[in-house]
């Protein structure tokens, strides 16, 4: 393997090992929780949500739930918790410990101040003099903190997004970047409003509001905390086409740099978000369910892809999938896909193509002597049949 420091990565003004950062969440808890992920090799870290002392925090028990596979892999994670628990002061003394010990890591601080602009102020202050790299303002966290006026209820409001964007960036000097709501109709707006007040980067996304399930014996959702449940956070392996979506869209339309969240669990997850135009992603639930060591098997991942693909650095790959983007309206009617046979050997004639085919496209299959038979009059090349088909045996080819 290629020394690390090939994955050098630039974050706007601010340089990254590797271009695998920690969420800010669980996994940032604590000193002891980043120092542990920074000796395993992560690039940099968010720590868990930094408030004013006086915003009483306290959590319920469960407070997760997860959509297994049949396998339990995980595909999808809930949670109900809230922000950092310890004190201002505590995050003081921590972020110096930090930089004394990995002075080569990016560290930003995740603060979430009261309605009251100021509380954001002096907390940013706060936390730059501590000696954070960045700060990062938390208007998006969909559960508990709305209901207090914060949280999503302020990222979900443009110009509250750029008020606050403009007097936090007035009262420091470190680089301020504003995290994102995936609870929104167009999170372009409140990414232009956070541009237009000076924000040095996007985060982008925070988790989805959801309900992960229901307990179809007692009829209640999950988490149950004593028979309730409420409203939560959807994060994990189901998020990623929605946090790849928001940071294509955010990418598309404001010069920022980007740290792009939701989903990322392998090095591949991240080489999709640097093409639609991050600059690093954050990682939290892949860590909470397979621990920090995860990102010694991403950094040897993307080393070796640059050197496949001959390129130098994780910067090259910024913003490429983004060419291919179009609106609807511009693409081409004018190529079919037809559906073929590619690996005879793999089609045991399980016949998925054909119901699928007949109960969701245009009837074009028909099993002869358990093999496929395809009606190129009947196919319309929507695909379907190659997406179902389990063993990998249908293949597409093009026509113009």
């Amino acid at each position: 393997m290629t020394d690390q420091s090939d994955l050098t990565t630039t974050l706007g003004k601010l340089t990254l090992k590797n271009p695998f950062m920690l969420a800010s969440a669980p996994p940032t808890a604590s000193v002891e929780h980043i120092l542990r992920g920074f000796r395993a090799g992560w690039g940099g870290a968010v720590i868990k949500t930094i408030h004013p002392d006086g915003m009483a925090i306290r959590d319920v028990s469960p407070r997760f739930a997860a959509w297994k596979g049949a396998g339990g892999e995980l595909l999808g994670f809930e949670n109900i918790e809230l922000l950092s628990k310890k004190s201002v002061s505590y995050w003081e003394a921590g972020i110096g410990q930090i930089r004394e010990e990995f002075p080569d890591r990016i560290l930003i601080a995740s603060i979430m101040g009261d309605p009251d602009p100021k509380s954001w102020q002096e907390l940013a202050g706060t936390v730059q003099d501590a000696g954070c790299d960045a700060i990062e303002l938390n208007v998006s966290c969909p559960h508990g903190m709305p209901e207090a006026g914060v949280g999503a209820a302020i990222g979900q409001n443009p110009p509250l997004v750029n008020q606050l964007t403009r007097s936090v960036v007035k009262s420091v000097k470190v680089p301020v970047y504003v995290k994102m709501t995936p609870n929104i109709t167009d999170i372009t707006l409140p990414a232009k409003a956070a541009a237009a007040g000076g924000a040095a980067g996007i985060s982008a996304i925070n988790s989805v509001q959801s309900l992960c399930g229901v307990d179809i014996e007692t009829f209640g959702p999950h988490p149950s905390v004593d028979g309730m449940s409420t409203h939560g956070g959807y994060s994990g392996p189901a998020i990623k086409p929605i946090g790849l979506g928001r940071v294509a869209a955010i990418a598309g339309c404001i010069d920022l740099p980007v740290m792009g969240i939701g989903g990322v669990s392998t090095w591949q997850d991240a080489v999709e978000y640097l093409l639609l135009g991050a600059s690093a992603v954050q990682v939290c639930t892949a860590v909470m369910w397979n621990g920090y060591g995860i990102v010694k098997e991403m950094n040897r991942g993307l080393v070796s892809y640059l050197a496949w693909k001959g390129f130098s650095s994780p910067d090259e790959l910024r913003g490429l999938g983004l060419r291919q983007l179009t609106a609807h309206q511009s693409l081409s009617r004018d190529v079919r896909i037809r559906p073929v046979i590619t690996d005879a050997k793999k089609c045991d004639g399980c016949g998925r193509c054909v119901v699928a085919c007949r109960d969701g496209g245009y009837g074009a299959i028909r099993l002869v002597k358990k093999k496929p038979i395809i009606d190129p009059a009947a196919c319309d090349g929507c695909g379907l049949c190659i997406l179902v088909c389990p063993s990998g045996a249908l293949g597409a080819l093009e026509d113009q």
